[in-house]
């Protein structure tokens, strides 16, 4: 048997050769304007490319029918999508205001929660003339549950039921237009543990049918154009409609006055800021924030949005792993190399990146300061008091990290 014998044969030939078409172009953005020439830098936004193939198919094919639902990671150590925080995981359903859902879990210890019911993905930004982010973004929050919203047993295992008749508690609604379940987690301390989720349809009862050859083509089609959109819409489409909230003209400075809070932020439970960082092989940047309540997180990413390695390195800090200056003040260290400071940004050799900013829990917004200092000089800009860590310590903080960061994702 050979090509041509099965009358599908043309179909499915044409749709796998028009994904490996689209994939080479989304190969090609690698080297778009937005990605400085640095190797390093390059052959990241190729990983990150390579990374995102791995789900490329499970979310255009595997777990795309709303019938048969199921709740991946869609970002892990190894892929990373979306400005993805390194203190966060991300989950996600595809659902269908069509059905009624049961979901049950066991809640963990992570310091925050949120499970928000996403609805239809409009052709433009509401108030805009932007084309929203793409697939599987660019749709609306419709409604959402915090995690201490949820009533649960005393062993934390609890059932959450979407769509159907109102409940009581422990309920979301879906509409019809209800496309995608969105699962948020924010983690504070090393050691706190992940909520265990699992979803199902309520009545089904026969396994989903085999994909046809052209649902194969439909597979094709969706998982070219999400290589594509991601490598086009990262970094520049989150320049271009975050209201200000990150400028890459103006690097080294958080905006003034500029921090995501609209409606749709609201919804999803949380504030944002991002900057922009540049800094030569003998420059250290020093960023400030005076201490604030609330759930705040911050987190280092690649030009592409994607967070750095928090796996192994020091990229991210949150209240209970921040040291704090006697006069109230966090102040973190971007620098290439280790300064001995404790709260040390590693940049991963990068000369270029974004440092990410999330308060939840909280509306009080954080004023940021910045100084671009000689990286041989950064200890003389710093007070008397800073909490520095020797070798040893630092790489005792590293196995903390790396430990509590596989409990997260059960690796």
């Amino acid at each position: 048997m050979a090509f041509g014998d099965g009358p599908a044969d043309p179909l499915l030939r044409d749709a796998w050769h028009a994904f490996c078409e689209r994939l080479k172009q989304a190969g090609d953005l690698a080297f778009k304007q937005a990605n400085p020439a640095d190797p390093l830098m390059r052959a990241d936004a190729l990983r990150f490319l390579t990374q995102n193939l791995g789900q490329a198919f499970p979310l255009a094919l595997e777990t795309k029918d709303p019938a048969f639902p199921q709740i991946p990671y869609f970002t892990h150590p190894t892929m990373k999508l979306g400005g993805d925080v390194s203190d966060f995981t991300y989950r996600q359903a595809w659902i269908s205001g069509e059905h009624t859902y049961r979901i049950t879990g066991r809640k963990g210890t992570a310091r925050w929660f949120n499970l928000t019911v996403q609805g239809p993905k409009p052709d433009r930004i509401p108030g805009t003339d932007w084309p929203p982010l793409h697939e599987p973004f660019g749709d609306s929050p419709e409604a959402n549950i915090l995690g201490h919203q949820i009533v649960a047993a005393a062993d934390g295992s609890f059932e959450l039921i979407l769509g159907g008749p109102p409940r009581d508690h422990n309920w979301l609604p879906l509409t019809p237009g209800s496309r995608k379940l969105f699962i948020r987690e924010a983690f504070d301390a090393w050691g706190e543990t992940p909520t265990h989720l699992s979803i199902e349809r309520i009545g089904m009862d026969a396994p989903p049918p085999l994909p046809t050859p052209e649902r194969m083509a439909q597979a094709f089609e969706w998982a070219g154009d999400f290589a594509y959109g991601l490598m086009r819409d990262w970094p520049e489409h989150a320049w271009m409609t975050s209201g200000g909230v990150c400028d890459p003209d103006q690097p080294n400075v958080f905006p003034d006055g500029k921090a995501a809070n609209t409606a749709d932020d609201a919804r999803r439970g949380r504030m944002a800021a991002n900057m922009v960082w540049k800094l030569a092989p003998d420059e250290a940047l020093i960023v400030e924030m005076d201490w604030h309540d609330g759930f705040w997180l911050f987190g280092m990413g690649c030009v592409f949005g994607q967070s750095m390695d928090f796996l192994h390195r020091p990229v991210s800090y949150s209240p209970a792993r921040t040291h704090v200056g006697a006069d109230g003040v966090v102040r973190l260290v971007i620098a290439h190399d280790d300064p001995g400071v404790a709260n040390w940004l590693d940049t991963q050799g990068m000369p270029q990146g974004n440092l990410g900013y999330r308060n939840l829990m909280s509306q009080n917004p954080a004023a940021f300061r910045t100084r671009l200092v000689p990286r041989a000089e950064v200890l003389a800009h710093l007070p008397a008091d800073t909490a520095m860590v020797t070798p040893d310590q630092r790489r005792a903080e590293m196995l903390r990290r790396h430990r509590a960061i596989k409990l997260r994702f059960g690796l």
